[in-house]
């Protein structure tokens, strides 16, 4: 393995692997996790949503998909191809083996992973994921002006500075179909616990798609667009699927979908959950538990 390290962030380094380069931070020592952030994303989502793995003793192999960050979008701009740099990866940490974690746009090249590398995969659990064609529609008015503009990226940045609850409630509002009641009650569960807070408020910085993170951002929608099948009825082995009910961004269908076509694929609904229902819903500690005893188990 070749890697050059970055001192403006320490965790990261560049790994050159047989398909291409790729940014990735390791963390944790114990079974290893492949942990596939979503749609948009980076190695920082990737790394909020892999603590609860370090905390509990497994090892996080946290990337950044091809065209976010520093990771180039030749090293991977089809799910096919990514799937490919998954398997490179791992052969360039010397890593034979590992559990996926994945969230939302990283479900399609995680579940190709697990079809193209059988052998490589001891567990997947995918939350709230991509399982089929996804069209995005774009955002609108003030969605629009924070996700998708430099002055929205800034805006965020200094909401989880300043005004920490109020973007905690906007980004629930804003990935879930919820009463104005249950909005309210699901705000202090979060600001109640500061993992909780931390974990959303890092989600939310990440939700912007421009700057470092716009060509991995607008590679995914085209690929994901133009998904014909995933072949999920090939994806043997353990598979947890979570999924939060009142999730607007990945709607129940798609984890529904995947739970008819993966062979003994376990579903797991939150009631009323959003899209970040397996980190921050109320009775998602169970859920999370269920992940990290499936990883440790299926690897032996």
């Amino acid at each position: 393995m070749a890697s050059t390290e970055r001192s403006e962030e320490p965790a990261v380094r560049t790994v050159r692997t047989a398909a291409g380069d790729v940014d990735c931070a390791v963390v944790g020592e114990g079974p290893p996790v492949l942990v596939v952030h979503g749609s948009p994303g980076g190695h920082d989502a990737g790394l909020a949503m892999a603590r609860f793995l370090v905390a509990d003793g497994l090892r996080a192999v946290v990337p950044d998909r091809p065209g976010y960050f520093d990771t180039p979008l030749s090293s991977g701009t089809t799910i096919d191809g990514q799937a490919d740099l998954y398997a490179a990866l791992l052969d360039a940490l010397g890593i034979d083996r590992a559990g996926v974690l994945c969230w939302s746009g990283g479900g399609p090249s995680s579940y190709r992973f697990a079809v193209r590398h059988p052998d490589r995969v001891t567990a997947v659990v995918a939350c709230a994921a991509v399982s089929r064609r996804y069209v995005f529609a774009g955002e609108k008015g003030a969605d629009k002006l924070i996700m998708d503009t430099g002055f929205g990226r800034r805006m965020l940045q200094l909401m989880a500075r300043h005004t920490p609850e109020k973007l905690v409630e906007a980004t629930i509002a804003s990935e879930g179909d919820l009463t104005k009641d249950q909005l309210a009650e699901r705000v202090a569960h979060v600001m109640a616990d500061p993992e909780r807070e931390q974990f959303t408020l890092d989600l939310a910085v990440a939700a912007n798609h421009t700057g470092p993170r716009k060509a991995g951002f607008d590679n995914d929608m085209a690929q994901f667009g133009a998904i014909e099948s995933l072949e999920l009825d090939r994806i043997g082995g353990p598979c947890l699927l979570v999924q939060g009910t009142a999730d607007t961004d990945v709607l129940p269908d798609y984890s529904g979908f995947a739970a008819e076509q993966i062979p003994g694929a376990e579903l797991v609904e939150l009631a009323t959950g959003t899209h970040l229902a397996f980190w921050v819903h109320p009775e998602s500690a169970p859920v999370r538990q269920r992940a990290i005893e499936l990883f440790r188990s299926a690897a032996g």
